[in-house]
């Protein structure tokens, strides 16, 4: 199973250099309010991206609550890549205060 991080660890991950951050929810959901430099790749879509995803760094999984990021960094993990998921997804980024990005593009 894949590893989970927190909102405010991913925070940090960010404030310390760029990341790759996948969000697998769906369009609708992503244009609503997405984090800053997240990457839209629905969970529909996740095995044809696989081999468009980073291998030599972290791959941060995000959706809207925490469920689908799990099940997608399951998967992403069982083929070669690093990849964790965030704890309570956007929805908690969003409680938290944090910045975020509104449209279907990053």
């Amino acid at each position: 199973m894949a590893d989970e991080i927190t909102v405010d660890e991913l925070v940090i991950e960010m404030a310390a250099g760029p990341v790759a951050l996948i969000d697998v929810r769906e369009v609708e959901e992503y244009a609503s309010a997405h984090v800053p430099g997240a990457r839209l790749i629905p969970l529909g879509t996740v095995p044809e991206a696989v081999d468009e995803l980073p291998r030599d760094e972290r791959v941060f999984v995000i959706c809207h609550s925490g469920a689908r990021s799990q099940r997608a960094a399951d998967f992403l993990l069982a083929r070669g890549i690093d990849a964790v998921s965030v704890a309570g997804g956007t929805s908690a980024w969003v409680q938290r205060g944090l910045d975020y990005e509104i449209g279907e593009r990053s």
